[in-house]
């Protein structure tokens, strides 16, 4: 069986830009437990408060079999093992597992630590059975293992040896640079595993990302006799990041038939990554394999007609079995199937009337040259059709607008004017930019008629110049984000004028909500 070892909470927050706080890191180790995770790293133990008061805290978690793990160093030469904070700060807690990284390329040793082989061989062998002695469970990292190996093998060998004796139950071969190739990982690993064949010994992989080969190197240990992967959800980690075990864990299940911890749903795995992501305050990876929103994504017309009638012709699993869900776009590349598929999602059945679908078609492409954008805009896709259908009477109208934005006024002023019914309105607010009072008045205009349009927010807005050469003059495409509630949709508009095209966006999005609500 392969065990998972998850260090998102250690390895992973040295990713540039992320910052767990305490409650983050409980919240992650509890979406890792529940997910059924074998070993949960949560942190350098000893080296800050945080991580100090995660360990104190993880305790009142429901962790099911998961096993919380502290992370640290071999002791310092200067001191003796009983007088290492981190070392002291596990006993005290009554921490059961422990996971101690030490030096086994020679250079390392003798260069950054300044120290000669005999020494570091006694660090990691005092070490580890401080600990062990005390009835802690020891994982050993090897810390850049494979270069070590490559450079003196002798020594690197010693160094596993020192920790297996002196009471380690998992010895984890590290790729701390990045640099090694699936072969290359495979061969050591291979030859590593031959020198510890009657012995039991569990051995693990941790590798990182810096060639692209993270995964391919997990996969390629395991083959060779690994039987714990060390890894990130979505990746994270310092540099170019560590093992995604988002890819790893659905690889070694549906396409190697690995046996993992029964416990382990890979339904639930699409929102672990993206639960993970959230609480991180980063934005899930929409194209990464498997988890991604784009991953099940269609954007041709021949693949969407395709997957319809033959799903693996297209797709490598089923993304039911891992949370995921199929998307067929909307755009300039579309057929009728991308039309059809979409139409049913949102309640119309253009089945039997094929006119209707070969003239929405044709306008989607139109909109689409003229710089709009529907991939991604799905809010807008539902307005065309529903525009497109006789008797479709919107909820307003735009008359007309104007936008006025003096230098010697911190606020932009707007006015526009409305229809609803036959009824004309006419708002004038303020906002902190034309996009914010445009908003303010439009509503100020319809509030009094939809009450609950005021619950609208705007929660992104993006812009991309379509035409660089164009330079002032070029046409603008412009993507709005609305929410209300748990409820987001997204609507687009495009233009040469980014205002016009930000206020029909706007007011598709208000449109959208008023047609739903």
């Amino acid at each position: 069986m392969i065990k998972i070892y998850d260090t998102t909470l250690r390895d992973g927050a040295q990713m540039e830009g992320l910052s767990f706080t305490l409650n983050d890191k409980l919240k992650i180790a509890q979406y890792l437990a529940d997910f059924g995770i074998d070993f949960i790293e949560g942190g350098y133990i000893g080296s800050n408060p945080k991580d100090d008061e995660f360990f104190k805290k993880a305790k009142d978690l429901n962790l099911n079999d998961s096993k919380i793990v502290a992370f640290c160093a071999t002791h310092h030469k200067s001191i003796k093992p009983q007088d290492d904070k981190s070392f002291n700060k596990i006993l005290e807690l009554g921490l059961k597992h422990a996971c101690i990284f030490g030096k086994t390329w020679d250079i390392h040793a003798e260069k950054i630590l300044g120290i000669t082989q005999e020494q570091n061989l006694s660090l990691i062998q005092n070490s580890v059975s401080y600990l062990a002695d005390q009835g802690v469970e020891i994982f050993f990292d090897a810390e850049h293992f494979f270069d070590g190996y490559i450079h003196n093998p002798d020594f690197a060998i010693k160094c596993l040896k020192s920790a297996f004796e002196a009471g380690a139950s998992n010895i984890t071969l590290c790729d701390t640079n990045g640099g090694m190739m699936p072969s290359q990982v495979f061969k050591i690993t291979e030859e590593v595993k031959s020198f510890f064949t009657e012995s039991g010994i569990s051995l693990g992989i941790h590798a990182h990302n810096d060639t692209g080969m993270a995964e391919a190197n997990s996969i390629e240990a395991t083959r060779a006799g690994a039987d714990l992967i060390q890894g990130t959800i979505n990746g994270f980690g310092e540099r170019t990041g560590n093992t995604n075990l988002c890819v790893i864990i659905p690889n070694l299940a549906l396409k190697m038939q690995q046996e993992l911890n029964s416990r382990i749903d890979l339904k639930n795995l699409t929102s672990l990554a993206n639960s993970v992501s959230e609480t991180a305050n980063t934005s899930s990876p929409s194209r990464a394999p498997y988890v991604g929103k784009k991953s099940f994504t269609h954007k041709a017309g021949v693949h969407a007609s395709a997957v319809q009638k033959l799903p693996e012709s297209y797709e490598h699993i089923d993304p039911i079995k891992i949370g995921n869900i199929r998307n067929i776009t909307v755009s300039e590349l579309s057929g009728k199937s991308n039309i059809l598929i979409n139409a049913r999602k949102l309640g119309m059945d253009l089945d039997n009337n094929p006119e209707l679908t070969q003239e929405i078609l044709r306008k989607v492409k139109q909109m689409e040259e003229q710089g709009f954008a529907f991939e991604g805009a799905d809010a807008s896709f539902a307005l065309l059709l529903k525009r497109m259908q006789q008797g479709y009477v919107q909820s307003f109208k735009l008359i007309d607008y104007l936008v006025l934005d003096r230098g010697s006024r911190k606020e932009v002023e707007a006015e526009v004017q409305i229809q609803t019914g036959d009824e004309i309105k006419t708002a004038i607010d303020f906002g902190n930019g034309p996009v914010n009072a445009l908003d303010k008045a439009l509503k100020k205009c319809l509030v009094n008629i939809f009450p609950n349009i005021k619950k609208v927010q705007l929660s992104d807005y993006k812009v991309r110049i379509l035409d660089s050469k164009s330079a002032t003059g070029a046409i603008t495409r412009v993507l709005i984000e609305s929410k209300c509630g748990q409820s987001t949709w997204i609507t687009a508009g495009s233009g040469e004028n980014i205002t016009r095209a930000s206020l029909n966006a706007l007011t598709d999005s208000l449109e959208y909500f008023l047609l739903n609500s």
